[in-house]
């Protein structure tokens, strides 16, 4: 699939890796995008850079705004699941209870699954297009002290690899990208290693679609993650493990 000409939509779409996706997706020469925001005004300031977006209210975590989008929007082609939660130093059994690690599955899991299962007819229509899911380096490494993050990162990456011979079936491709460290709000409390641009996840994103690669590592640290565990699995889990007595992430 080619960007130029595409009409898009990216969630989470007023910040950080979702921004660098609508300008990236801009720059490629996208006829349309819409910046999909859990709040209506962020997603008006973004549109406003540009007459090709277009602002729509869009909370991943509910059903009935899923649902809506997918009503209204009827000529995207490309989604990209963007939108994520992430809860600094949640543990499984540190959590106080499990409301926090259900928002983490409600918003990483099951809101990128409905949205694919909401757009699936939309592509069909269009003849085919694409899926993006942004996940993480901590979906192909557990990471202890992300015990909510992680393991809704890998159950995606796992759903993924589920829809993907489903949506081939009606022409739409489906591409994980693995994410490491991105210079974002998210990941404010990573000091100690040069990171990534939102705007280098939206170019790997557009690698991907256009070169149809199911599975992208999108920056240096996803690509050395993805290198230390083929190289020595039972010593980046060790590492991971330690994480749990530096919260904020230092190994």
């Amino acid at each position: 699939m080619k960007i130029e000409g595409c009409t898009a939509l990216v969630t989470g779409a007023n910040r950080g890796i979702g921004k660098g996706f609508v300008d990236e997706l801009l720059e490629h020469g996208a006829r349309k995008v819409y910046v999909a925001a859990r709040k209506l005004k962020d997603a008006q300031e973004v549109a406003a850079a540009d007459k090709r977006l277009e602002p729509i209210q869009l909370d991943v975590s509910d059903p009935d705004q899923i649902t809506a989008a997918a009503a209204n929007c009827k000529d995207v082609d490309l989604l990209v699941n963007n939108a994520g939660v992430f809860h600094l130093g949640q543990t499984l059994l540190g959590a106080e209870d499990e409301a926090s690690i259900r928002e983490t599955m409600e918003v990483n899991f099951f809101g990128p699954v409905r949205m694919i299962r909401a757009f699936a007819p939309v592509l069909k229509a269009n003849g085919g297009g694409a899926v993006v899911n942004v996940l993480s380096a901590g979906g192909i490494v557990a990471v202890p002290s992300m015990g909510g993050y992680s393991p809704s990162k890998f159950a995606m990456r796992a759903a993924g690899d589920c829809l993907r011979p489903e949506l081939a079936k009606q022409g739409t491709t489906l591409h994980a990208l693995i994410v490491g460290s991105v210079d974002t709000r998210m990941a404010k409390h990573v000091t100690w290693m040069e990171q990534a641009s939102p705007r280098d996840i939206g170019k790997a994103g557009i690698v991907a679609v256009e070169h149809n690669i199911e599975e992208h590592d999108t920056d240096p640290h996803a690509v050395s993650v993805r290198a230390f565990l083929a190289r020595d699995p039972a010593t980046l889990r060790a590492s991971m493990a330690r994480g749990l007595d530096n919260p904020d992430g230092r190994r």
